[in-house]
This record gives C-alpha cells, structure tokens and sequence, in this order.
C-alpha cells in the first residue's frame, strides 16, 4: 500500500475528505457514517441536500451491509456482469444505517464498485463504504484527468490522491463532457428496472 493510500485511509477515518481517482471521474468522498463530514461535503460541493449521492464499495458484502435484501435478479444480471465497474446500482436500503442527506431524504441507495486498484484499496482500509460524487462543485464539469480538477476545490479537501481514471473513453467522448463517460445509473428499486442515467455501460 502506497503512502498515499495510507494517507487517505487515515485522514477520511479521522473524520476528513479526500479526492481520488476511480475509474471513471475524479471522485470526492469520506465515510458513509460521519454525518458532519457529509454535511460538510455537501457544503464543499454546493450539492443540493435534496440530491442523493452514490456511495462507493470494495465489495458485495459491503452493499449488502446496507442495502435491503438484493434480488437475485440483479446479482446475476448486474452485479456479476458489470462489478467492479462502470454501473451504480439503486436499491431500497437499510434507513437507519444511511444518513438522510446520502439518500436524499427518500429510502434508496446508489451503490457502486468501482474497478480501480487506488480506490479499491481506500475503501477496504477504511472498512465501510464511501460517498463517492465527482469532484467538482455542482453544476460544473466532471474532471475525467488530474488538470480538470478545480484548484478552488482542492484547497478546500484535506487530501488528493494522484492518478489516472482507468476506463478506456470511446474515441467519441474523448474530449467532451458527457454524462457517457461517468458510470450507467439504474434503479432497480422498480419493475421494470430503470436507466436513470445512460453512461459508459450500455444496458
């Protein structure tokens, strides 16, 4: 394990934020279960408090610790497809175990595993899962490389981890903005499931 993964398991245990490359975008996180941090994070991001955010997770067992019951359906269709990767899974999940303002106020969950080593190893070190936005304030472009991140931003996080965002962006993409490059979105909390957001996997 790297200094720097070191550095960022330690600081968001203590209680900070940090920004970390995943495999799609830069992402901004810190633990799901430190209510002032999210709060803070939020106020960093300009995020409104109605949007829910997705979290981050080093694997199933780690989703499932907070999410309802996860059909069956979606494991053999979803989870053992397309995790880790590029695809946030909606579920109901468990309300007394997700603070409010991650949820959004309502009573699911968007969970990811993302197929990257860095952000892999942060969140089995810390041990629960992180929230896991794009770091940029709201409303501005995602950063898919270290020069887009937004200096502003950074000096208000106590840590960057460097790197690269490992996924391979088709040809097309490569210099827009799009929402294709960030992960696929789908709610499952509903029959028939619902593309919430068309990213990088097509479903």
């Amino acid at each position: 394990m790297t200094e720097q993964i070191l550095s960022a398991i330690k600081i968001l245990n203590e209680g900070g934020i940090v920004i970390f490359p995943t495999d799609t975008a830069f992402g901004i996180g810190c633990r799901i279960d430190n209510e002032e941090t999210i709060k803070k994070l939020f106020q960093i991001r300009k995020r409104p408090e109605t949007q829910a955010t997705p979290v981050l997770i080093a694997n199933e067992k780690m989703a499932q610790d907070y999410l309802e019951i996860i059909p069956e359906d979606v494991k053999e269709k979803l989870i053992d497809k397309y995790w880790p990767g590029a695809l946030t899974i909606v579920l109901p999940c468990q309300i007394n175990k997700v603070p409010s303002l991650v949820r959004g106020g309502e009573n699911n969950l968007g969970v990811r595993m993302p197929n990257h080593e860095t952000t892999l190893e942060i969140i089995k070190g810390v041990g629960v899962p992180i929230l896991g936005p794009s770091a940029n304030f709201h409303g501005e472009k995602t950063p898919y490389v270290f020069e887009d991140l937004n200096p502003e931003l950074v000096k208000l996080v106590d840590l960057v981890v460097p790197g690269k965002c490992s996924v391979k962006q088709p040809a097309r993409l490569a210099s827009e903005n799009v929402a294709g490059r960030a992960s696929t979105v789908v709610d499952c909390s509903v029959k028939p499931w619902k593309i919430l957001r068309q990213g990088i996997i097509n479903i």
